[in-house]
């Protein structure tokens, strides 16, 4: 049956579990014509997609209008639900599997895997007229029915994993975070060489005490930054001296870079070898800085008189660990930890924090 009207696009065919996929190059100005998403009439069960999270879409359509020469969208996959004709260049050899795919208009395209950039280059197209004539490559397959489709988003994301926020922090070139953490491991030798740089948590036989996501957080919090806010060249000496100054005072630490005590038992033993210890001491860093712009760096000899030890349970217990002795990483518990580290460097308290002092005291 010859359709009059359909979308034409110059594709690749190809055979996956025994049924023909096609993948092509569609302009981005259609694909929400292209695609139906269905989850406001649908119920999940007869669905073939997981609920549109709103959230996501505005960022992944913002990522798309400020980096428009150098932004990077896999692939759609999706069901064709209608009538699809290929035409090959050539009847025979290579050429047999390049050709022309035709899917009538009427046809109901249905998104397996990608409905959140479907939506995200909708609402950038809208804002970025010249994207709508950029590419994205779409993988095709003709449907056999819902239960199908279902299979094929589970099968899709059974085996997708999100990749660690130390790696993204490393591999991230625009997060101004990122940069920041990747400067403060590459200038400081004391998380140069203790710093995993894959994992968000650390093994128990782990040779490392740092993981580049918590020094993110850390240094972030120390120059008072919000997750998308800018960081210059020069905060981030600032931020590297620090650390450096901090490494300079932490025995400890100083010990597992000399390999004279192992990193696991300072984990087992000490808070300041755990993340509540590095967002803590970047707070109160936050702190020494602003009130003592000029002498900071001699204050911060009053880290080693901190007792860190973990069996300091009338010290800790209700600021870094709870009444259990399982270490918290609350923001009030936080707060009380670097509360003990300000005290130590002579650091006067905000009215925030010595409210939440005052609640632990009462």
């Amino acid at each position: 049956m010859q359709h009059e009207y359909s979308h034409k696009f110059p594709a690749v065919r190809g055979m996956q579990a025994g049924r023909p996929c096609y993948i092509a190059m569609c302009p981005m100005r259609l694909i929400p014509k292209l695609f139906v998403f269905d989850e406001d009439v649908v119920p999940p069960e007869l669905r073939a997609q997981r609920r549109l999270n709103e959230s996501r879409v505005p960022d992944i359509a913002q990522y798309l209008i400020e980096n428009p020469s150098s932004y990077t969208l896999s692939a759609i996959t999706a069901s064709i639900d209608g009538h699809v004709t290929f035409e090959p260049l050539a009847d025979t050899g290579p050429a047999i599997n390049l050709g022309m795919l035709s899917i009538a208009m009427e046809t109901q395209i249905l998104v397996n895997d990608g409905q959140h950039r479907r939506a995200a280059i909708e609402q950038a197209v809208k804002e970025a007229h010249e994207l709508g004539h950029d590419n994205i490559p779409v993988l095709f397959f003709v449907d056999d029915g819902l239960s199908r489709s279902q299979q094929m988003f589970a099968d899709l994301n059974k085996h997708a994993v999100r990749p660690s926020d130390s790696l993204s922090t490393l591999y991230d070139q625009r997060d101004g975070g990122s940069a920041l953490a990747r400067y403060v491991y590459d200038s400081v030798p004391c998380f140069t060489t203790l710093t995993d740089l894959e994992s968000n948590s650390l093994s128990k036989r782990s040779s490392k005490l740092f993981t580049l996501s918590s020094i993110k957080q850390a240094s972030r919090t120390l120059l008072g930054k919000a997750a998308k806010d800018k960081i210059s060249k020069e905060e981030m000496e600032v931020a590297a001296e620090y650390w450096d100054a901090v490494c300079s005072n932490m025995r400890d630490w100083q010990a597992a870079m000399e390999r004279t005590i192992s990193t696991s038992e300072l984990r087992a033993q000490c808070v300041h070898a755990h993340g509540i210890g590095l967002a803590s001491l970047g707070a109160a860093g936050s702190d020494l800085i602003r009130q003592y712009p000029h002498t900071w760096k001699s204050k911060l000899s009053g880290l080693r008189e901190v007792d860190w030890s973990r069996s300091n349970m009338k010290l800790w217990r209700g600021r870094a660990m709870d009444n259990h002795g399982k270490l918290s990483k609350t923001r009030n518990n936080t707060v009380l930890t670097a509360n003990v580290i300000r005290k130590a460097l002579g650091v006067t308290l905000g009215a925030e924090e010595q409210r939440i002092e005052d609640q632990l005291n009462s």
